[in-house]
């Protein structure tokens, strides 16, 4: 370099400048023939047409590209490319395709870089080749951060980066971790950027690849240029262009030789910076990096635009007035925006949308077919689940009818007694004990029954460290309940329920175990439900199962829901109700959202369930219940309790533990009922979002 200089004061004329620098460029054209490039040549002379030869070609390919050495590049990857498909070597033709893609993104030919990007992701994906599908996420990002579209170029970073954590693949890892850095770069984020860059270095260190140690050199130095601690920044400018020359690296060498210069700009050495930035002009443009080109043209623009000293005109090597040098300037922002114009046109960005756009059906067409292939394969087992099910409910149905049967005769017996009892008073304490019998059988049937309720139930206290703060206040009018409460929890999301079976007692329990059994057979298969999805398929397997036609004499049971499902991570509420309300708290505020006026089972005018959605914050609540508590009679005057009342003690005890509004809602409905007899089950289940 400081050879460079001795010449150049020498001479002056633009003709003998760009020689001085085509020689410098031929001797790092020598220096990147590296080891690397050398013992591929040597592999592929021996190779015979195979995959190997395939693996060798693409690699150097990859190589001669990344080192400015387009046209080699592209010949070398198409006859890797054209080995591969007759071949049929998928992951090959894939590398391929990413190698066409990097060459035309060097030339800053960015639709047509989507193109083959978008092409290599597709085999990838069909094939499982993680790594590979990582590394082309990474080089769609690279593009869309190249025409600075930073939000696109970072989910697809994250995506990339994901993918080579989860595999133990440290050299992809290092790829994104270098992406994700620049850009925060690009949204001025120099803390994160910096973070980035480091951890990149270091693991760049430890694998010893001195071309991401080269780049990322140059990163760290940017950033410190960025806040104009240009003494920290040109040491680490210096140390990546000496890597960079030394590897071959052109594209890392022109850039930071550009820092350099842009530096110098700043610190107004403005013949230095004039020197650095013409070398790097003269380097993007033998290796044809019209990126590059547009910046350093934009950088020689500021510099004849702030300097304060004459600078030599660089066609005729005499130095120029302050009025030419601003001429000059102009000159050179305007071929900086018509390169620009080129790469940012809306022609080119309406073709990346149109490559994105065609990959993305691509895929959703593929994943159609190979739905419907499991769709056909799932059928053959689906007509047996039926069976399962009608079986199921059959023996259900059988035990109810046997149940109800018991329950009438031994109601039979009972009047039998009472009758012998007033007949025959001699035989009165008998037939207590014989009454007191058979009440202890009739109770320990009922008994029996809420055992298997419970078991159809979840634990009134749901323990679960992935669910939040809840409790269920659930009280019984008898043994048994027409009520149930119900949840199910499914990768990120819980769905939770309050159901209102018709009738209470024995009828009403068979009514909300047929319920929860329905819920679960709902929810369990592949997929995610909307409440509104799942009333509507509940209250099909209500009137298909109870065969409910509407017809006169035909069963009309049924029962009322209120559904929620919870994002556990988003804190997003679906929710949808069949004549039973939810109730929310809102920052203190009282929230409620209004039921379908309809129940589930055959309802004449039934219509599809409403699904409603709601954005919850921290500390706000989620009260699901039957109308149980709300109608309870009792209190001076012996009236119902009443909605308003219910949601009055919900805003006041809001801000206690769940464990604690439980108690108290339990203890002032005993209060208000006093000794009136219980009119209907009650529950009433909370949940708060923590």
């Amino acid at each position: 370099m400081k050879l460079f200089f001795v010449l150049y004061s020498y001479f002056r004329g633009k003709q003998v400048l760009y020689c001085l620098i085509a020689f410098f460029i031929s001797i790092n054209f020598l220096k990147a023939q590296n080891k690397n490039i050398d013992s591929l040549v040597v592999l592929i002379k021996a190779d015979q047409p195979d995959t190997n030869k395939v693996k060798h070609l693409y690699l150097l390919s990859f190589y001669y590209i990344n080192n400015g050495l387009h046209d080699t590049g592209f010949s070398c990857n198409m006859e890797a490319l054209q080995l591969a498909e007759k071949l049929n070597f998928k992951k090959g033709i894939a590398a391929s395709y990413g190698n066409f893609g990097l060459f035309y993104k060097e030339r800053a030919d960015y639709p047509k870089a989507l193109e083959f990007y978008f092409k290599a992701l597709k085999i990838d994906e069909e094939i499982g080749n993680r790594k590979g599908i990582s590394r082309h996420l990474g080089s769609i990002g690279t593009v869309y951060l190249s025409l600075e579209e930073n939000s696109k170029a970072l989910d697809y970073y994250l995506k990339a980066l994901k993918i080579t954590e989860e595999e133990g693949d440290k050299q992809g890892r290092l790829t994104k971790l270098t992406n994700i850095g620049s850009i925060y770069w690009k949204q001025h984020y120099l803390v994160l950027a910096s973070e980035y860059y480091f951890k990149a270095l270091n693991l760049a260190e430890e694998l010893g690849d001195e071309n991401v140690i080269s780049t990322q050199l140059g990163n760290i130095g940017a950033v410190y240029g960025k806040i104009k601690n240009f003494n920290k920044a040109l040491p680490y400018y210096f140390r990546s262009v000496k890597m960079a020359k030394a590897i071959g690296n052109k594209r890392t060498e022109l850039v930071n030789i550009g820092n350099i210069g842009s530096t110098y700009t700043e610190q107004k050495k403005y013949k230095d910076a004039y020197l650095y930035l013409y070398h790097a002009l003269a380097i993007s443009d033998s290796i044809q990096a019209n990126d590059c080109l547009k910046d350093n043209f934009e950088l020689l623009g500021r510099l004849y635009e702030t300097s304060n000293v004459s600078l030599p005109d660089t066609m005729g090597g005499k130095l120029l007035n302050m009025e030419q040098m601003r001429l000059r300037a102009k000159y050179y922002y305007r071929r900086s925006n018509e390169i620009k114009d080129i790469i940012f046109s809306q022609y080119n960005k309406n073709q990346l949308v149109q490559k994105e756009m065609t990959y993305e059906f691509e895929k959703k067409e593929e994943a159609v077919k190979a739905s419907q292939s499991i769709k056909d394969a799932v059928a053959k087992t689906e007509a047996i689940k039926q069976r399962f099910i009608i079986i199921l409910v059959t023996s259900l149905l059988i035990f109810v009818f046997l149940f109800a049967a018991f329950v009438f005769r031994s109601l039979r017996d009972i009047r039998k007694q009472k009758q012998i009892i007033e007949n025959k008073s001699v035989e009165t304490e008998l037939q207590k004990k014989i009454i007191e019998e058979k009440n202890k059988d009739i109770t320990d049937s009922i008994r029996y029954a809420k055992r298997i309720q419970n078991a159809l139930l979840r634990e009134e206290e749901h323990v679960s460290k992935h669910l939040p703060e809840h409790s269920i206040v659930f009280i019984p009018k008898d043994i048994v309940s027409g009520d149930f409460y119900w949840g199910a929890e499914k990768q990120d999301f819980w769905y939770f329920a309050v159901g209102d079976c018709t009738g209470h007692g024995v009828p009403g329990a068979v009514m909300s175990m047929l319920g929860i059994s329905f819920l679960n057979d709902i929810v369990s298969p592949e997929g995610f439900h909307t409440p509104s999805e799942i009333l509507n398929r509940l209250r099909d397997k209500m009137v298909k199962e109870l065969r409910q036609t509407g017809e006169e004499g035909g069963s009309k049971d049924g029962m009322d829901i209120s559904l929620a499902r919870l994002n556990l991570k988003t804190y997003e509420l679906q929710w949808a109700g069949a004549n039973n309300a939810v109730t929310l708290i809102l920052n203190g505020s009282l929230v409620k959202l209004k039921a379908d006026k309809q129940p589930i089972g055959y309802y004449p005018q039934s219509f599809p369930f409403t699904n409603h959605k709601i954005q919850l914050q921290s500390g706000d609540s989620i009260y699901l219940y039957s109308d149980g508590y709300a109608n309870q009679f009792g209190g001076p005057n012996d009236k119902k309790f009443t909605s308003k009342k219910l949601e009055n003690l919900l805003i006041i005890y809001n801000h206690k533990p769940m464990q604690e509004q439980k108690n108290f809602l339990r203890k002032k409905f005993m209060e208000w009922k006093g000794t009136l007899e219980q009119i209907d089950d009650v529950c009433v289940f909370g949940v708060r979002v923590s």
